[in-house]
C-alpha cells in the first residue's frame, strides 16, 4: 500500500483515502453476527464493521483533530516569509507654512518677512525580490512652494521628480539570502508537517483496529468463560442428583459448587474486560461532544476475526519502511534543511560586494514670473512685468519625457577581518549535518529490526493459530472421553472438572492467538509506513 502524501495538507479525508488506509493496515474481517454473548446494552448500541470504526476514528478522533491544525499553521508560517516579497507601497503627504524676518536687502523679502509655504504629495513602492536577492526602490514626488520672496522665479512653483533605484548583491546575498533560507526552510518544515499527521493517521488507524479487536476478543472471552460455567453448572446438577440416589458422597457436591463460584467469578472479569475494551475503542473512535450518550454508548462489532494467512516477505517489507516510512522520510527532510542552512552559511561567508544603480528624473513648473529690476543697484524692484505658466501635467510631462535627467551606478564593498559569526555558524551546521546522517542510519537500523521482528511474530503467531486449535480440538475430546468414564463411574468428578478447566483454557488460547495473530498483520503492515508509539 502506498499513501499519497497530499492528502495530509486537508482538514478532510476522503471517503476513498479511508478505504485505502483500512485496506493497507489491517487483517480482512468477515462480517457475522455478534455472539449472543455479548451482554446487555446498558445503552445506546452503535453496531460497527472495523472499517466503520476506522472512518468514523479518521473524522472525529480528537487527537487527529489537534494534527490537524499543525500543517494550517506552517502553511501560515510560510505566507508570512512570502510576504517578505511583497511589494511595499509607501506615501507622503505633508503641508508647512513659515515666515521668518527679513535680515537684509538681498533676502528678497519684503518688511512684514520672508513667508513660505509646501506641500508635499510623495508616493513609492519598494520590495525584495525572490531572484538573485535584488531589491528596488521606487518613488514619485511631487510638490509645491509658494513665497514672497522677490528673488523666487516661479510662484508658485511645482516640482516633479521620478526616481528608480534597484540593489543587486553580487557575491553574498546572491544564491541565497536570509529571505530565501526562511522561505526554503519553512516549505520543508511544511512538508515534515504532513508527514506528521500522515503518521498520526496511520497511528489511529492502527490503533483503532487493534483495540476493535481487542473488544471482539473480550467478547469472545466472555463467551468461553459462560460456556465453561455452563458446563460446571451442568455437573453440579448430575452431582446433586447423584447425591440424591446416593451413588455420589455430598462432598463432590462441595467441590462442584466451588467450581461454580471460579467460573461465576470468570464471567464477572470478562464483563468488566468488556467494559474496559468499550472505553479504549469509544475514545478512539468518537468526540465527546458528539452526544450526550458518549459513555452509555456501546459499540457492538459486526465483524468476527477470521483466519487468512497471510505472506510475509521480509526483505521487501525492509525496503518499504526504509523508503515510504514517515519518521525516516522526515528523518531526510530534516538533513534537507541542514543543506539549506550549509548553503547559506556557505554565501554568507563571501564578501559582501553590492552594485546599486539609480535613475531620476525632474522637472519645474508653475507660474514663472520676470520681475522689474532697479536701474542703479540691479536687485528686484517686486512689480511683475511678465508671467508665463507651465501647468502640473506639463511639468510631469517633462519628468516623464526626461528632459533632466539623471543617474548614478554605486559599488559598496565590505568584508571581515579575520574570522566572521558566518564562518562559526557554517562550521556548527556541516557538524550538525553530520549528525543527522549518522542518526538516519541508526534509524534505519532500528526500522531493519522493528518490520524483521514484526514478520516473525505474524509467523509466530499464524503456527499459534495451528497449535491452539489442535489443543482445543484435543481438549474436546478429552472432556467427552471423561465425561463417558465418569457415566460409567470408571473415574470421579474431579477428573471431569479438570478437562472442563484445560478445555476453558485451550479455547481461551485459539480465540487469543487468533486476535494476536490478526494484530500481529495489522502491526506488521504498520511498522512498514509509521513507527509503532
Amino acid at each position: 500500500m502506498r499513501f499519497d502524501q497530499r492528502f495530509c495538507t486537508r482538514a478532510v479525508v476522503t471517503a476513498g483515502l479511508v478505504a485505502t488506509i483500512v485496506s493497507g493496515l489491517g487483517l480482512s474481517a468477515v462480517h457475522a453476527q455478534t455472539s449472543a454473548a455479548t451482554p446487555p446494552a446498558q445503552g445506546p448500541v452503535r453496531r460497527m464493521s472495523i472499517d466503520d470504526a476506522v472512518a468514523t476514528a479518521i473524522e472525529q478522533n480528537l487527537d487527529l483533530q489537534v494534527q490537524r491544525f499543525n500543517p494550517q499553521l506552517q502553511d501560515l508560517s510560510t505566507a508570512q516569509f512570502k510576504a517578505a516579497y511583497t511589494p511595499n507601497f509607501v506615501s507622503t503627504i505633508s503641508t508647512a507654512d513659515s515666515t521668518q524676518p527679513s535680515t537684509n536687502i538681498l533676502s528678497g523679502g519684503t518688511a512684514s518677512g520672508i513667508t513660505n509655504g509646501q506641500s508635499v504629495f510623495n508616493f513609492g513602492l519598494s520590495s525584495l525580490t525572490n531572484w538573485y536577492g535584488g531589491s528596488y526602490d521606487v518613488r514619485w514626488n511631487n510638490g509645491r512652494n509658494t513665497t514672497n520672496n522677490q528673488f523666487s522665479t516661479f510662484n508658485p512653483q511645482l516640482n516633479a521628480s521620478i526616481s528608480a533605484t534597484y540593489s543587486q548583491p553580487l557575491l553574498r546575498n546572491f544564491k541565497i539570502d536570509g529571505a530565501r533560507q526562511q522561505l526554503v526552510v519553512s516549505q520543508k518544515n511544511k512538508e515534515i508537517s504532513d508527514l506528521q499527521l500522515q503518521q498520526s493517521v496511520y497511528a489511529t488507524v492502527r490503533n483503532v483496529r487493534n483495540a476493535y479487536y481487542d473488544l471482539t476478543y473480550t467478547i469472545g472471552n466472555l463467551n468461553v468463560q459462560r460456556q465453561s460455567l455452563d458446563l460446571a453448572q451442568q455437573s453440579l446438577k448430575d452431582n446433586r442428583a447423584r447425591v440424591e440416589i446416593g451413588t455420589m458422597a455430598p462432598l463432590d457436591i462441595v467441590q462442584a459448587e466451588a467450581e461454580v463460584a471460579t467460573r461465576e467469578e470468570s464471567v464477572i472479569l470478562a464483563e468488566a474486560a468488556i467494559d474496559r475494551a468499550q472505553d479504549t475503542l469509544r475514545a478512539l473512535v468518537f468526540n465527546p461532544s458528539s452526544g450526550a450518550d458518549f459513555w452509555s454508548a456501546r459499540i457492538e462489532p459486526t465483524d468476527v476475526v477470521s483466519f487468512q494467512p497471510t505472506a510475509v516477505d521480509v526483505d521487501g517489507a525492509v525496503k518499504t519502511a526504509l523508503t515510504q516510512r514517515t519518521d525516516v522520510v522526515a528523518a531526510r527532510k530534516n538533513l534537507e534543511v541542514n543543506d539549506v542552512n550549509i548553503r547559506y552559511f556557505q554565501n554568507q561567508s563571501l564578501p559582501d560586494v553590492t552594485a546599486s544603480v539609480n535613475y531620476n528624473a525632474r522637472a519645474t513648473g508653475g507660474l514663472q514670473v520676470t520681475r522689474a529690476r532697479d536701474p542703479l543697484t540691479g536687485l528686484p524692484t517686486g512689480a511683475i512685468t511678465s508671467s508665463a505658466e507651465q501647468s502640473y501635467l506639463s511639468t510631469l510631462g517633462n519628468t516623464l519625457t526626461g528632459d533632466f535627467p539623471g543617474w548614478s551606478l554605486q559599488v559598496d564593498i565590505a568584508y571581515p577581518i579575520g574570522k566572521s559569526s558566518q564562518d562559526a555558524q557554517l562550521a556548527r551546521a556541516r557538524l550538525q549535518n553530520t549528525q543527522a546522517e549518522r542518526q538516519i542510519q541508526s534509524l534505519e537500523l532500528q526500522v531493519s529490526t522493528q518490520v524483521r521482528e514484526y514478520g516473525r511474530q505474524v509467523q509466530t503467531n499464524a503456527k499459534r493459530v495451528d497449535a491452539t486449535r489442535s489443543s482445543r480440538v484435543l481438549a474436546e475430546r478429552r472432556l467427552e472421553a471423561e465425561e463417558k468414564k465418569y457415566q460409567a463411574g470408571m473415574t470421579s468428578s474431579f477428573f471431569v472438572l479438570q478437562a472442563q478447566r484445560d478445555l476453558n483454557v485451550a479455547r481461551n488460547s485459539e480465540l487469543l492467538a487468533l486476535v494476536e495473530y490478526a494484530k500481529s498483520v495489522v502491526n506488521y503492515s504498520a511498522v512498514q509506513q509509521s513507527p509503532l508509539f
